[in-house]
């Protein structure tokens, strides 16, 4: 069975001031083709289709676009909820969906509800576990701790126990959307830590021929039956050196898995420029970025005058400024960005509870609390999303 894997798609998200829905249109347009000409046999969607729980009139027209197109290939599509999306919302119509081929698993209580499909070889059971948050889903799978790790181990008990059930030699593909150990993120993708823990070890999917996972945004292989397709296009400046690819995968009658990268149409390539603003300008080494959006960080001692005005000239599509002086009168200097940067929102309330005290960092229980309060936040938004009349 061909399988194509994909994921993040993000619908109505832009790159800084710049609309990307005219590229989210010509990277379905590719998807399109690709299912048509390279014979796939179902459509694998792991999560992330929308950026936000109420996305943009355009990005839901984009996205009924897209599942009437493969609907009339005759082509099934599995599709799983992430972390950007309202599950609620997303998973409306599922039920008449499916009758379309369009297969959206949105509910924790789906988990061990698979599609099933059949090639020569026999059947395939596909399983979809949506983005699954810890606080809202402990109970309801019966998970030892509230924690990624332990939630995905709970769904991923119930999939292999339905799957102990299936005939012999039934091969088994499974969606998931999280931070898998072992995996490389990058700054456009939304913190999921739990308890100062984000990730779950790659041992959780063990026992299933084929893991489609999505939310990091780079494309790699974790192992050969573990893969992110990562997102179709570059959502911020960090993913200036990612190659944008989708994983067209060959399932074949005893479960063993084939790859290749397919990759995705650019709509401009990504470039980070660095130094001093007179070098950005005169360098002759820089002219392959002319047509490229650009994010420029100036290391000059002293803030030039009309910098962005000035790179315009030069790079019609620079989209982001950043001030990085490395010297000055007093020394090397580290800029805000620089002090926040890989630190999560908990370490940086941390620091100002530092900062105020003179220097006294959260004790123990301070830290307990302050973990918790994040915690609270995020469930609280997930709640909201869940169920927007409460």
């Amino acid at each position: 069975m061909r399988l194509l894997h994909t994921s993040d798609w993000h619908l109505g998200r832009g790159l800084h001031r710049v609309a990307l829905l005219e590229a989210q249109t010509a990277f379905v347009e590719h998807l399109v083709t690709t299912v048509r000409e390279q014979h796939v046999d179902a459509v694998l969607v792991a999560g992330d289709v929308y950026d936000r729980a109420v996305p943009p009139l355009g990005a839901v027209a984009l996205f009924d676009e897209t599942l009437n197109r493969l609907a009339a290939l005759g082509v099934p599509t599995v599709m799983i909820s992430g972390n950007h999306d309202s599950a609620r919302r997303l998973g409306v119509g599922a039920g008449l969906l499916a009758r379309a081929g369009v297969h959206l698993r949105t509910d924790v209580a789906g988990c061990a509800s698979p599609v099933v499909l059949d090639d020569a070889h026999g059947p395939v059971a596909f399983y979809g576990l949506p983005y699954l948050e810890p606080a809202l889903v402990r109970g309801s799978l019966g998970a030892e701790h509230t924690t990624h790790a332990a939630v995905l181990d709970a769904a991923m008990g119930r999939v292999r126990a339905d799957l102990a059930t299936r005939p012999e030699g039934t091969r088994s593909v499974v969606l998931a959307h999280a931070f898998v150990t072992g995996g490389q993120g990058c700054d456009s993708e939304r913190d999921i830590t739990v308890g100062g823990v984000a990730s779950v070890p790659a041992a959780v999917f063990e026992g299933v021929d084929y893991v489609a996972l999505g939310h990091l945004h780079r494309c790699q292989t974790l192992t050969p039956r573990l893969r992110y397709s990562g997102s179709p296009l570059a959502y911020s400046f960090s993913e200036a050196d990612h190659r944008k690819s989708m994983w067209l995968v060959d399932l074949d009658g005893a479960g063993d898995v084939s790859a290749e990268r397919l990759d995705c149409p650019v709509p401009r390539p990504l470039a980070r420029l660095r130094g001093h603003l007179t070098d950005l300008l005169s360098d002759a080494s820089l002219d392959r970025h002319t047509g490229s959006w650009v994010e420029a960080t100036l290391t000059d001692p002293v803030r030039p005058a009309e910098p962005m005005a000035r790179l315009a000239e030069r790079f019609p599509h620079v989209l982001s400024l950043v001030f990085d002086p490395q010297e000055t009168a007093q020394g090397p200097v580290r800029s805000y960005a620089q002090r926040l940067r890989g630190r999560s929102d908990r370490e940086i309330a941390e620091d100002f509870v530092g900062h105020v005290r003179a220097g006294r960092g959260p004790s123990a229980a301070e830290r307990t609390v302050l973990r918790e309060a994040f915690d609270s936040v995020r469930v609280t938004d997930a709640q909201t999303e869940k169920d927007p009349i409460r």
